[in-house]
């Protein structure tokens, strides 16, 4: 987009909305994946909860139905080599994992070793919101596992990621 496009202003204002960068995780029905994930916000303290959009053709979005189990890795301000990893995109049937140390317990998804922290979480709630579904999570436990600032992205353009 260059500046003399008419959504130029629009595009450039709405990219200015800082976001974490996250990896999402989720181990269900035998299948164990993840995804970068920037549109993270907590939205309640009591039960603490957080909302994540997901584009809606998402491979993964068929594992995150009511119930389903999930864990929110946060990552620390150095970690883009994980950007790099998750960035790609990974479809079902691929290993996400591969080279990356986690810690499993079995019911949520993987904790990423070297994540600044993580959040398990349950799927609560799922509302349509254009071309993304905004997943409610109810989180049941977390926790820091290391010093750190988060990871926070600004995009140059709110159109796109």
């Amino acid at each position: 987009m260059k500046p003399d496009d008419p959504q130029f202003p629009l595009a450039s204002a709405l990219g200015r909305i800082p976001s974490g960068i996250f990896v999402l995780t989720v181990a269900r029905d035998g299948v164990e994946t993840g995804m970068l994930a920037s549109w993270v916000q907590q939205c309640s303290f009591d039960p603490p909860q957080l909302t994540i959009a997901i584009r809606r053709d998402r491979e993964i979005v068929s594992l995150l139905g009511d119930g389903a189990a999930f864990t929110l890795n946060i990552l620390e301000a150095s970690q883009t080599d994980m950007i790099v990893h998750f960035g790609r995109g990974f479809g079902l049937g691929q290993d996400a994992f591969e080279g990356i140390e986690l810690r499993r317990d079995g019911t949520r998804g993987p904790v990423l070793a070297e994540a600044l922290g993580y959040l398990e979480c349950l799927v609560v709630g799922r509302v349509p919101a254009g071309d993304h579904d905004l997943f409610l999570g109810r989180v049941v436990s977390g926790a820091l596992q290391d010093e750190g600032q988060p990871m926070v992205h600004v995009r140059k353009n709110g159109l796109h990621y």
